[in-house]
């Protein structure tokens, strides 16, 4: 029995293992795979009909890729085929520009040189072809990118070489105001969802040949292209070195936003404060190049992401360098107060509540008091119920659409608000203080406020337990991990933690432009320099009477 039982698991597991080979030997010969990909290296043959019936076969059951055969120069002995995407290629230049170039108008011939079925291809690219971007490629995974990216394909009869046409030309978004970043003053506009309108919003602010734009793709099924912008000669070339490595040895099926690479090359995942920035200005991202940083690009998104990213970072915003820097250190000193607010204060309010009866005056303690009288719940519950109900009222104002969203969230803030209070399950006071919290969280960048959120529940639980003493422990806590933070390999606290003197002119106050004259040192290694010094203006030596 024994026997019988061992036997037939053996033969059970066997066909299992089998199982699992094949599958693995189909993935890897392709077969079974999402798509027919081409082999890597495959090129293309001279036979123009071999080329079609491969590319058929990869686009099977693709009604919007376009076939399109016809002669060259109304020459019946060379043949050209036409393949692009129907949505994705510029009508208008693939009907001008390439087949009415090519089928109909005869290009002008150097005496002596016909145009033969050798050496059409050279006459094709020289003199037939109104385009303004051509490229050549012997490769069928070229040309498949080629034509997903929305690019035309000419291929030509006899020869194995393929001619790219930039073509594109989908709808897209125009340029219009930043959503996340509204300023006042400043410049209007904010990033697309197509790669090189974004590069050029970039480059026409950094007019430098030192502006390098390198492009990669990532994503097994997707291809997605991906730009690296750094200036060379002020970024520090380990970090672009960096950057890249961990972008190559990303390897998933698809990157559809720029939160697929944020998540695999940030250097803690377990923390709630991030470590990569991302912004849709791109003015802010011609500003943290010239500090020395790497942005990375990725097509199909208007946000771009920088790195290294600071601490300080998220309380600064673009309009802090417009404004004349009195009132700009203004703003920003508020900035960090509603940061401390936003982090502390129902965790404070819990505490004095609930031990520390001492800290309020007698009139305000008799008053909190007399509010408290006809609550049926601790303060610790009472404050939890307010901040689930403006989480849950913040989200909903984000889901729905713009116009109802706001009218939700105001108006349901304000019935829920005011029906507790009269029904007498919550007091006035810790509805002031969750509303408080809740605006001073809208203080500074979205991103940036999820992590204090997060952590605001933790130190409410803390602070109910242990009263101030557990407040305290969870700042400290938190400050202890702050300062073991990096962002590739910048600390995440600096200039604080360590501390940079020079560079503390831009972090809770903001000195006048004159004054800035270096840039950030722990970023920015080669060129630290960023204006001539003794800039202050002064008033004419000799004023006129």
């Amino acid at each position: 029995m024994r026997w019988l039982i061992r036997t037939l698991s053996k033969r059970l597991f066997r066909g299992r293992k089998n199982q699992s080979r094949d599958a693995r030997a189909a993935n890897q010969t392709g077969d079974g795979n999402l798509f027919r990909a081409p082999r890597k290296n495959q090129v293309l043959s001279p036979d123009l009909e071999t080329n079609l019936k491969a590319i058929k076969a990869i686009f099977d059951k693709c009604s919007d890729v376009i076939y399109r055969e016809f002669v060259f120069a109304q020459n019946e002995q060379i043949r050209l085929a036409l393949i692009y995407i129907d949505g994705l290629a510029d009508k208008g230049q693939v009907s001008e520009q390439i087949m009415r170039a090519l089928a109909l108008e005869v290009p002008m011939v150097v005496p002596g040189q016909e145009i033969t079925k050798a050496r059409a291809l050279e006459f094709i690219k020289q003199r037939g072809l109104c385009m303004h971007q051509v490229k050549e490629t012997d490769k069928l995974q070229d040309v498949i990118h080629a034509i997903l990216s929305g690019d035309t394909v000419l291929l030509v009869d006899g020869h194995t070489c393929a001619i790219i046409n930039g073509a594109r030309g989908w709808e897209a978004r125009s340029i219009t105001d930043p959503v996340a970043e509204p300023t006042v003053r400043g410049p209007r506009e904010s990033f697309v969802e197509t790669l090189r309108t974004n590069t050029a919003l970039i480059r026409r602010r950094i007019k430098s040949p030192g502006l390098k734009i390198e492009t990669l793709r990532l994503g097994e099924v997707t291809n997605t292209d991906v730009a690296i912008a750094y200036v060379e000669g002020i970024v520090n070339d380990k970090l672009v070195e960096e950057v890249k490595s961990r972008l190559e040895r990303i390897k998933v099926d698809a990157v559809l936003e720029t939160g697929y690479i944020e998540e695999l090359i940030e250097d803690n995942p377990w923390s709630p404060f991030p470590t990569v920035n991302h912004t849709e200005k791109p003015d802010r991202v011609a500003a943290m190049l010239l500090e020395g940083r790497v942005a990375i690009l990725v097509d199909g998104t208007p946000f771009v992401l920088t790195v290294p990213t600071l601490f300080v970072e998220y309380l600064q915003a673009s309009e802090d360098y417009y404004e004349r820097f009195l009132f700009a250190s203004a703003v920003r000193l508020i900035r960090f107060v509603s940061m401390i607010l936003s982090l502390t204060l129902p965790s404070l309010y819990i505490a004095a509540i609930s031990f520390h009866h001492e800290l309020f005056p007698t009139p305000l303690l008799l008053s909190i008091a007399a509010q408290r009288e006809a609550v049926p719940f601790p303060v610790f519950i009472e404050v939890l119920i307010m901040e689930l109900s403006f989480e849950i009222l913040r989200e909903a104002g984000v889901r729905l659409p713009r116009p109802i969203g706001q009218a939700v969230s105001i108006v349901g803030a304000l019935v829920i608000g005011e029906a507790s209070v009269r029904a007498g399950l919550i007091a006035a006071a810790t509805v002031i203080v969750v509303a408080l919290t809740g605006i001073a969280s809208f203080t500074f960048f979205y991103s940036f406020s999820i992590a204090f959120r997060l952590l605001r529940f933790t130190l409410m639980v803390l602070s109910a337990a242990l009263g101030l003493l557990g407040l305290i422990s969870g700042l400290a806590v938190i400050t202890i991990h702050l300062c073991s933070l990096r962002s590739f390999g910048v600390p995440y606290l600096s200039p604080m933690i360590p501390t940079t003197g020079v560079d503390l002119k831009d972090v809770v106050l903001r000195s006048p432009w004159w004054g800035m004259f270096t840039r950030p040192r722990l970023i920015a290694r080669q060129d630290q320099k960023r204006q001539e010094q003794g800039l202050k203006p002064t008033p004419p030596k000799n004023p006129r009477p």
